[in-house]
């Protein structure tokens, strides 16, 4: 059972997880948010998707774009893609869950927006397909992961590789990633 020193190892080791991340990482997230940033200014929309709490990663950015971050703007076009329970289900149902993020990209992705997958562990399947994709129709692709994510180097246009495998300790430093890219996005559209 956990008591306040495991508590404080923990908050430790999140803590030096997101300082050595972003020591190491800080040129990537500032390109992907700057290829976000680009494509919005441009007419085109960012695409998020991911499974669990990498969907609700996802959620938060496009409602952070398409309400405000930092300060009053103008909406930003945003498209979480776990959001709709219709399209959700009918795909699943029809399709199979590894097609559920693909057909949507399918749908919506046009040459000039951002596809951003986020998976944990760098091995969903129905992210992997969906960015894959993206990729044959000309958006910008962009992927946030755990340690498992290195394979998809080369896959994709911007790779945020989290070294850890440990899922929690990985989607907080998403979280923190998630906040610095609409900061990105906020500050270049400005």
């Amino acid at each position: 059972m956990i008591d306040e020193a495991g508590i404080a190892r923990l908050v430790a080791y999140s803590v030096a997880l997101k300082q050595r991340f972003f020591a190491e990482r800080a040129s990537d997230v500032l390109a992907a948010g700057r290829v976000m940033a680009e494509a919005l200014r441009g007419g085109g929309r960012v695409l998020a998707f991911g499974n669990g709490g990498s969907a609700s990663d996802a959620q938060h950015l496009a409602a952070e774009l398409v309400g405000r971050f930092l300060a009053e703007r103008p909406g930003l076009a945003a498209i979480a893609l776990g959001s709709d329970p219709s399209t959700v289900t009918s795909i699943s149902n029809d399709y199979g869950y590894e097609q559920v993020f693909r057909r949507q990209v399918e749908a919506h992705g046009r040459a000039g927006d951002v596809a951003l997958g986020i998976t944990t562990s760098g091995r969903s399947k129905n992210v992997l397909a969906a960015l894959d994709l993206a990729r044959e129709k000309g958006l910008r692709t962009v992927a946030l992961t755990g340690a498992g994510g290195a394979a998809l180097a080369g896959r994709v246009d911007h790779l945020l590789d989290v070294p850890e495998t440990d899922t929690a300790r990985v989607q907080e430093v998403h979280g923190m990633v998630v906040h610095l890219l609409c900061q990105v996005v906020d500050e270049s559209l400005a």
